[in-house]
């Protein structure tokens, strides 16, 4: 009898334990690119066959088939561009044809690769295509333009040897791992059950549905590589999966760890997912409402259609080789104390339909009210507390950004004493001289070292904000950009409070208390922010703070109230 297709060995990047001693030995000499977290992931993926038919970063002709129409040059069904974006720095010094050792952040060799392409993206088209708008607002169209390097390289990789995980080692499987782990228990078909989020009480009902339909063996397959800015960290997740596992059937249930890299990218993710979840041996996918959505766009609509990446799934569904399973939308019928498909509810007249948002998870979670038992289970609910205690004892970060001499550093100093004297959380002042002398003595104030001396200010305050403290912030940060990446590394952390100090250029400079307007408006300080240099306003920041004509205590008191109004302090 032969193997089933999904259940047989899929080829690897990786050359043999001998090969890749003698490799790491010849990597020496050659010149070393230090892999990003997200280009990690890719990696992984790519050596242990999660991204075949791929033997490497795409190629130029590759790359514009993908963006194009979701084909490679030779014309197989792939949705996403995975490239290796470099520096033009980097670029530069290489020649076509050259192997480059690829490294993780620790410096540790994980694979080489032969650059056979180097190129220029245009990024703006490659926003359109894959993400459906060239919209700052997508994360990964974010990420595109102000994070992935300028120039992308192409070529075949040879994997030596994995990057290594500390957590959960029990729980990763390579796609090889997984099809013997189905052929060893006698599973023929197995549906894919693809999450971001920790599961509640309607994902469980949703998965035994679709394992039902499907008449299959269920994967509990969550993304633990990159997912979205401000989604519940991997750790907490896991702990909750791990909470819940035991409400399956032992027998038909298993869950493996998937370090994929999201991109968010709707209907094309979609697809993408469901040819990753073949490459590990599955023959169904569970496909959801508004699948793999990053929410608004700049206009606050939805960046996709409800449906539409279950409909562009359905279109591939043959060549992808795996089965789509819609998602029900599942809502809680109290009368009958169960759960039901929203659109299968044929009395709905005369029942009470209960449901709850991941919005509204995250208020009560933040503000610490009641979760009900039939939403989510004790356990989930008990690790997620833990991560997420009520706002008022989570560390923040006040953000104040305007001109030179707009008052910045004067209402920070009166916040933090206002703050001191209420107690309960240490408070730290990132004045923006502080920290150059402390932390950037040695940048100086071109675009690229400002840009480099927030985002030190960002790190830190993140650190903070992490541990449970409030920083404050008071630097210029003229950029939208950088005033963004700060806001995602502290965003994952806890609240980030935008204050504009949007005192006018003319009332600064009447001020110039350091007479650095006077210096550079006679050009002795080149670059300076409203004079030669652009100040970008903050379009919706949480606050913004006129301080003509109002004295500072009035300021800080409004930025007091503006943190009370979001939870952050009790003003009782």
């Amino acid at each position: 009898m032969t193997m089933l297709s999904n259940l047989a060995p899929i080829p690897e990047l990786y050359v043999s334990y001998d090969s890749a001693q003698k490799l790491k030995f010849e990597a020496a000499n050659l010149k070393s690119f230090d892999l990003t977290p997200r280009q990690i992931c890719d990696l992984e993926l790519l050596m242990n066959g999660g991204f075949f038919p791929l033997k490497g970063f795409l190629s130029e002709a590759d790359y514009n088939g993908v963006v194009e129409n979701m084909r490679t040059a030779d014309g197989a069904l792939w949705p996403m561009p995975i490239t290796l974006d470099v520096s033009e720095e980097f670029a530069a010094g290489l020649e076509l044809g050259e192997d480059i050792a690829l490294r993780d952040q620790e410096g540790v060799i994980l694979a080489t690769m032969t650059v056979t392409d180097r190129w220029e993206p245009n990024k703006s088209r490659e926003a359109e295509m894959v993400f459906g708008a060239d919209d700052l607002a997508h994360p990964a169209v974010n990420y595109l333009h102000n994070t992935a390097g300028k120039i992308y390289l192409g070529g075949p990789v040879t994997g030596i040897q994995q990057p290594v995980h500390y957590d959960f080692k029990a729980r990763r499987d390579t796609p090889n791992e997984l099809r013997a782990y189905f052929r060893k228990l006698g599973w023929r078909r197995i549906v894919a059950f693809q999450t971001r989020n920790p599961l509640h009480r309607a994902h469980q009902e949703l998965t035994f549905r679709a394992a039902k339909e499907a008449q299959a063996n269920l994967l509990i397959h969550p993304v633990v590589g990159m997912t979205k800015p401000g989604d519940v960290d991997h750790f907490t997740r896991v702990r909750c999966y791990e909470a819940v596992l035991d409400k399956y059937p032992q027998s038909t249930t298993t869950m493996s760890l998937l370090n994929l890299a999201m991109r968010m990218a709707g209907p094309r993710e979609a697809v993408w997912h469901g040819l990753i979840r073949k490459n590990h041996g599955c023959t169904h996918m569970i496909v959801g409402r508004d699948h793999a959505g990053p929410g608004k766009n700049s206009a606050g609509e939805d960046f996709y259609g409800p449906y539409d990446a279950q409909e562009l799934f359905r279109t591939h569904q043959d060549e992808i080789g795996i089965e789509m399973v819609d998602f029900k939308h599942m809502v809680y019928v109290q009368e009958r104390a169960q759960y039901e498909p929203n659109d299968e509810i044929e009395d709905r007249d005369n029942v009470t339909i209960l449901n709850i948002s991941g919005t509204e998870l995250r208020r009560r979670l933040a503000e610490g009210l009641e979760i009900p038992e039939w939403f989510s289970f004790p356990e989930v609910v008990t690790e997620l507390r833990k991560t997420k205690p009520p706002r008022a004892k989570q560390g923040f970060t006040v953000f104040f950004t305007g001109f030179s001499g707009s008052g910045k550093s004067t209402v920070a100093n009166a916040l933090m004493v206002k703050l001191m004297e209420m107690g309960g959380r240490p408070v730290t002042l990132l004045d923006g001289d502080v920290v150059r002398k402390h932390l950037s003595s040695e940048l100086g104030f071109s675009k690229e070292h400002r840009d480099i001396n927030i985002k030190r200010i960002g790190y830190v305050a993140s650190e903070i904000t992490k541990n449970g403290g409030i920083a404050i912030c008071a630097p210029i940060a003229p950029y939208t950009a950088t005033r963004r990446a700060v806001r995602e590394m502290i965003e994952a952390y806890g609240a980030f409070v935008e204050v504009h100090v949007a005192t006018s250029i003319e009332e600064c400079e009447r001020r110039d208390r350091k007479g650095l307007y006077k210096l550079a408006r006679e050009g002795k300080i080149k670059e300076f922010t409203g004079i030669s240099d652009p100040y970008e306003a903050p379009e919706n920041p949480e606050l913004r703070l006129e301080t003509e004509g109002t004295d500072v205590d009035n300021c800080a008191h409004q930025v007091l109230l503006k943190l009370e109004s979001m939870g952050l302090i009790g003003l009782s």
